[in-house]
């Protein structure tokens, strides 16, 4: 884990919003929860096109939360949506999933996420994959 005084120097910069994507309306809250106690602030949808409409409005989270298994779009629908817009390739993207299976962290992680979790999410392991992936892109 990156040392306190890095994670807060982002909290306390721009890199403060974080958008979550997940159709199970309890999962997006507990997770919007964790990150308000990690001092983010947070914006919730149950749908992966709310999401892209919000980002073709104007929208600019510092990071995004995809859970993979939606119906209809599914999180990694989304991220190629943003890998292959120019604007949104390098969104800090990090995928949220009950699959266990190293296949979907493998295409997820090829596909250009910057980090997964597993649910059930723990505060630690979110804080631990968030920070990895914001140091991530303040090093490109």
């Amino acid at each position: 884990m990156l040392p306190k005084v890095l994670r807060r120097t982002w909290n306390e910069s721009t890199m403060n919003l974080v958008w979550i994507v997940d159709d199970d309306e309890e999962m997006g809250r507990a997770v919007s929860l964790m990150l308000k106690l990690l001092d983010y602030e947070t914006k919730y949808f149950f749908h992966p096109r709310l999401a892209a409409q919000a980002l073709l409005a104007g929208g600019q989270p510092d990071l995004m939360v995809l859970d993979i298994n939606m119906p209809e779009v599914s999180g990694l629908d989304m991220l190629e949506f943003l890998r292959r817009r120019k604007e949104w390739n390098n969104l800090p993207v990090i995928m949220l999933s009950s699959e266990a299976a190293d296949i979907m962290v493998d295409k997820a992680m090829q596909m250009g996420a910057d980090g997964y979790v597993m649910k059930p999410v723990t505060i630690d392991e979110l804080e631990k994959v968030m920070s990895q992936a914001f140091y991530k892109h303040i090093i490109k």
